[in-house]
């Protein structure tokens, strides 16, 4: 089928103008001004922006955590993406101590294949780094597509590795050309602190943040740096939400260092004045928690420094119910909230409307620069001939407000309920295919396709 998309403002990283898309099949194949090309149909974009489709390289979906499972499946987190402008995810498999890597892929292929509406792809979190782990790195990059591994610096006995095995980790990573994503938070002062809140009786959502102050985060980040610096392995800060992460990072850079930064969509328009609501504050407990104002500060500007790549969401959803597992101990109050509807209308509304960022500068943080660091660029993120035809057409003026009672995640609150946005997401393909349109989706569960990315670049 062909689609032909007229007098739009099409955006990309390095362009804005008033043009025409010709899409035939998947993929683009022309783009410029007054196109004479017949098409199956025709869709008048005049008055609206047209965009590549974003790209959210966090997400949680099914995942097993603290004794219960993520609310949102592939199907329905897929789709919820597609509704508000994400036509890709890359979620993250977890490797179960003792097990191998090929056993935890089968583990989440069995949840995803079949079932994804959207587009996707993997990263491998390694939780047990040994000589056997170490032969199937190769495997995992050159076969699988599987690019980029994630280590966490917290969670010790179930996800954390130390510093031994994240040298040595890197070191086969680098060799492979693949790259590290890394949870940078000191988990053993997190865990004194954690301790000592719930010796004292502390045992509100509050403490999840005074367990976690910003020092922990800082540490863990400037290690990382150091570490990745040594190695040479390209590095990649996943949910960053800091001054002093962050300035973690821009110290590297005296030393002509290059490590990737994620932040998310919460620590940009959130903060930890949240967590006073007595027990609602579960919504939004999240590891790293919610910070300052003055964080949010930060990261707006690390953005449009260069120092802030990535604006992804870290959406792994709870329903209300599972919340309330840690209704007398915060510690066991299942980590997370759901965004990933929410995350591409967020950030036009609150960047681009309010002249934070700009248009391009949009583009990059929520598609090209997560297509170009893990491999799939330009295939994904941007809108170029031979490029995938991921498109998202927003009316940049519509206001709209945010509630649990419309979205499409499979979870029965907001993060951010009653949020009066500008700019909303009306048509969205997906590989040449109109998934969403006046918030109907017209893709069935399968559509969604599994990328297989090439191994990465050190250049933006």
């Amino acid at each position: 089928m062909s689609i032909l998309i007229k007098n739009g403002r099409v955006v990309t990283v390095d362009s804005d103008s008033i043009a025409d898309i010709y899409i035939e099949g998947e993929t683009i194949e022309a783009v410029g001004k007054n196109l004479d090309c017949k098409a199956d149909k025709v869709i008048d974009a005049s008055g609206k922006l047209v965009m590549p489709g974003g790209i959210d390289p966090h997400v949680h979906l099914e995942m097993p955590f603290m004794g219960t499972f993520s609310s949102d499946n592939y199907e329905s987190g897929t789709r919820a993406a597609l509704y508000g402008g994400t036509t890709m995810v890359i979620d993250f498999i977890l490797q179960k101590q003792g097990n191998s890597l090929q056993a935890a892929l089968n583990e989440w292929k069995g949840r995803s294949d079949g079932n994804a509406v959207g587009d996707y792809s993997f990263h491998m979190a390694v939780t047990d780094y040994n000589n056997e782990t170490k032969k199937e790195i190769r495997k995992m990059i050159e076969e699988e597509g599987i690019t980029s591994f994630k280590t966490f610096m917290a969670y010790k006995g179930a996800l954390m590795i130390d510093d031994k095995q994240m040298i040595g980790l890197m070191d086969e990573v680098k060799k492979h050309g693949g790259i590290i994503n890394v949870h940078a938070t000191n988990g053993d002062m997190i865990d004194y602190l954690v301790q000592k809140f719930k010796d004292e009786g502390k045992t509100a959502p509050l403490y999840h943040y005074l367990s976690q102050p910003e020092v922990t985060e800082a540490e863990a980040s400037g290690r990382f740096t150091d570490i990745s610096n040594y190695t040479g392995c390209p590095g990649y800060i996943v949910h960053l939400t800091c001054e002093g992460a962050l300035n973690a990072v821009r110290n590297s850079t005296k030393r002509n260092q290059t490590v990737f930064v994620e932040t998310c969509i919460q620590y940009l328009v959130l903060d930890a004045s949240l967590y006073e609501k007595d027990f609602e504050g579960a919504k939004w407990v999240m590891s790293p928690p919610l910070r300052q104002k003055k964080d949010q500060e930060t990261l707006w500007a690390g953005i449009n420094q260069g120092l802030v790549q990535v604006v992804a969401t870290d959406h792994c959803p709870f329903m209300w119910s599972q919340k309330l597992l840690g209704k007398d101990d915060f510690s066991k109050i299942p980590n997370g909230h759901p965004a990933v509807e929410n995350r591409m209308e967020l950030l036009f509304s609150e960047g681009v409307v309010k002249n934070k960022i700009s248009l391009n500068k949009y583009v990059e943080v929520s598609s090209a620069n997560a297509a170009k660091i893990f491999g799939m660029f330009p295939k994904k993120g941007t809108i170029a001939v031979g490029s995938d035809a991921d498109i998202v057409i927003i009316d940049p003026n519509e206001k709209h407000t945010i509630s649990a009672a419309t979205h499409h995640m499979n979870v029965d609150y907001s993060a951010y309920e009653g949020w009066e946005l500008t700019g909303k997401v009306k048509t969205v393909l997906l590989r040449g295919k109109v998934a969403i349109d006046n918030n109907n989706c017209h893709v069935e569960k399968g559509y969604g396709k599994f990328i297989k990315r090439n191994k990465v670049s050190q250049k933006l």
